[in-house]
């Protein structure tokens, strides 16, 4: 969340960075959390005078009382005793404030950094960078879901007997590149000094509330309410939350974690030609990358993000894109976001396979994320930062579509040595 730093000293700033985003009634957000935060200050002033006022009087009541001064010393304690009822009260409204103040600034998203631009939906995102080449298929060419059944690799109406709509189940060959892709990426990963990490599936509400997924979030999150656990949507969330209430040494930043995991994601009211075969699943592989950083460092760890995530679809042939995405289409708590897609040349349509985020300091304020700075000796807050390296789903039906021919579809050559085979076909084992 923002900090009350921010938003009090670049007041018109925050506002004007809010309205950026399309968030609708900025002004008056941030003017009732100045507003509570003007009352929690007040409040906080009283109780001190209070309590140093009771202070300064109980210690008078023992040398009264040696005096043999009683009658004053009773009337004092009477004073001490009103005092305190009086702070109680005041110590009761000041966490009644700091709730309601900290409940406000959940509802508060993160506001951009400069370089992103207006704009209030996906159209108005910018590409920024290209690569690759879009193949030529022939007019009888197919999409991902009518290869999966010529050559029986993944079955999507097993899942749903089993399960429901967007859990697939892969088969023979395409459940070995599942696997080789996952390898791959982590391998990529630790090549690049990511750490990887094996971590939960299911999380606490502290946890999504750290991230930022709770509240904003709570409905496309599968909740375990016997235990009040969530399956997780990404990796980041366990990811980021081994940092949270801790104070890191800036000798330990940049902090470089990796994991893949399963993900799961409701995706309340998907439905149609857009979410057909794997374009959209509840329940998906993927790698994730996680960075904490030092706040003048984070751009240059966004960039090398950027350019591990590129070299990714290179490897794998195919054709990409990269967007910066506009105010109104960025998520909640980011500070810049870019995403990959490649191309799908069957659909003839652009796949969103990754997104690369720098949340600055909004995440790592709500997580207690933070470093002693070296020169003051005091704790200051982290930058964090996250990126898909890469989700399965659509990476494997841009495979798929873009290298099929009549033998079978062949399989990109840097993932050969991972599964084992050269070409996905009907000979399934």
């Amino acid at each position: 969340m923002l900090t009350l730093k921010l938003i009090s000293e670049e007041t018109e700033r925050v506002i004007k960075g809010l309205e950026k985003k399309h968030f609708d009634g900025a002004r008056e957000a941030v003017g009732n959390v100045l507003a509570l935060d003007k009352k929690r200050r007040a409040t906080q002033q009283q109780l001190d005078k209070d309590l140093q006022e009771g202070k300064k009087l109980a210690a008078q009541i023992g040398r009264l009382m040696k005096e043999g001064r009683t009658d004053e010393a009773d009337a004092i304690k009477e004073s001490v005793s009103k005092l305190k009822e009086t702070s109680k009260g005041l110590e009761h409204e000041l966490t009644d404030i700091q709730q309601k103040l900290t409940e406000l600034l959940c509802t508060i998203p993160n506001i951009p950094n400069d370089d992103v631009p207006e704009g209030k939906d996906a159209s108005d995102n910018v590409v920024v960078k290209e690569g690759g080449v879009i193949p030529e298929l022939p007019e009888d060419a197919l999409c991902h879901w009518d290869l999966c059944k010529k050559y029986n690799l993944i079955n999507f109406d097993l899942g749903v007997k089993i399960t429901g709509a967007g859990f697939p189940i892969y088969i023979g060959k395409m459940a070995r590149l599942q696997r080789a892709l996952e390898a791959f990426f982590l391998d990529e990963a630790r090549k690049s000094g990511y750490l990887e990490i094996q971590p939960p599936y299911v999380v606490n509400e502290a946890s999504g509330y750290g991230t930022g997924q709770l509240p904003d979030k709570e409905g496309q999150m599968y909740h375990c309410n016997l235990d009040n656990l969530y399956l997780i949507p990404t990796a980041e969330v366990p990811v980021t939350n081994i940092f949270r209430d801790v104070i890191l040494d800036e000798k330990e930043l940049p902090i470089k974690y990796c994991a893949y995991s399963a993900c799961f994601r409701r995706e309340a009211g998907s439905y149609g030609k857009d979410v057909r075969g794997l374009n959209r699943l509840h329940q998906f592989d993927k790698v994730e990358l996680v960075r904490i950083d030092k706040p003048e460092h984070s751009y240059k760890s966004l960039d090398e993000m950027l350019a591990h995530v590129e070299g990714l679809c290179r490897k794998l042939e195919l054709p990409y894109h990269i967007l910066r995405l506009c105010g109104g289409d960025m998520s909640f708590t980011s500070a810049i976001c870019y995403d990959f897609e490649v191309y799908s040349a069957a659909q003839k349509k652009w796949l969103e396979v990754s997104s690369v985020s720098n949340f600055e300091s909004y995440q790592a304020n709500r997580l207690k994320c933070r470093y002693r700075n070296p020169e003051t000796k005091k704790p200051e807050l982290c930058h964090t930062l996250n990126g898909s390296a890469l989700a399965l789903p659509r990476i494997v039906a841009a495979i798929m579509e873009n290298n099929q021919t009549p033998e079978g579809i062949r399989v990109p050559k840097v993932l050969v040595p991972y599964c084992g085979f050269e070409m996905l076909d009907d000979k399934n084992f």
